[in-house]
């Protein structure tokens, strides 16, 4: 079996990106604060952002979600990468990114939309959350919301606290929770 040389490699994933014909790009984004990260964009936008990625599982989910043509491309998420960068040193307080939520159930992306408010710095609960999509006593169905969350960190789920302020639940771990409450400042 031969190898492709990693110069026409890279030159078919860009071409592949830029064709417009890949259903999702992504790459593993190794050196981040938080750990390695997961990152997938569509046509539409960014539709993946996951801790501790088992890329094989990772993969098949965005090819049940947005369709099998899924190819590693990393330059095809530079804009990302780049935002990502600049929100974990603390120069960007909030992501200019399109995103693609197609793949997420109506109340998700209800909850998602309303949480996406909750500015850098700021926490909210989970029944305030349920509250201000017209489902006041929908708490844990917003929990359920936070831990399915397809792009956590973007959409800040961390920003969403125990109803007494203590840090409960999050995908990527209370560790990871903590440490990005502690870089937007809302944690002392």
């Amino acid at each position: 079996m031969t190898s492709v040389p990693t110069v026409l490699d890279e030159r078919f994933r860009a071409a592949a990106a830029a064709s417009g014909e890949l259903d999702v790009a992504y790459d593993v984004l190794d050196d981040t604060p938080v750990g390695p990260l997961l990152v997938g964009v569509s046509e539409r936008g960014l539709c993946r952002v996951g801790f501790d990625p088992e890329p094989d599982a990772e993969l098949e989910r965005l090819a049940r979600r947005f369709g099998p043509r899924v190819l590693r491309s990393p330059h095809a998420l530079d804009r990302v990468r780049r935002e990502l960068d600049e929100y974990f040193v603390g120069r960007r307080h909030a992501f200019d990114l399109e995103l693609d939520l197609r793949a997420t159930p109506e109340f998700h992306r209800r909850v998602l939309a309303q949480l996406n408010r909750v500015e850098y710095g700021h926490t909210t609960t989970y029944g305030a959350l349920a509250a201000e999509v017209g489902a006041p006593r929908a708490a844990r169905a917003v929990g359920t919301v936070m831990n399915r969350n397809p792009l956590p960190i973007v959409l800040p789920c961390h920003r969403v606290v125990g109803a007494n302020g203590s840090l409960t639940g999050y995908g990527g771990g209370l560790e990871r929770k903590e440490w990005l409450l502690r870089l937007e400042g809302a944690l002392l």
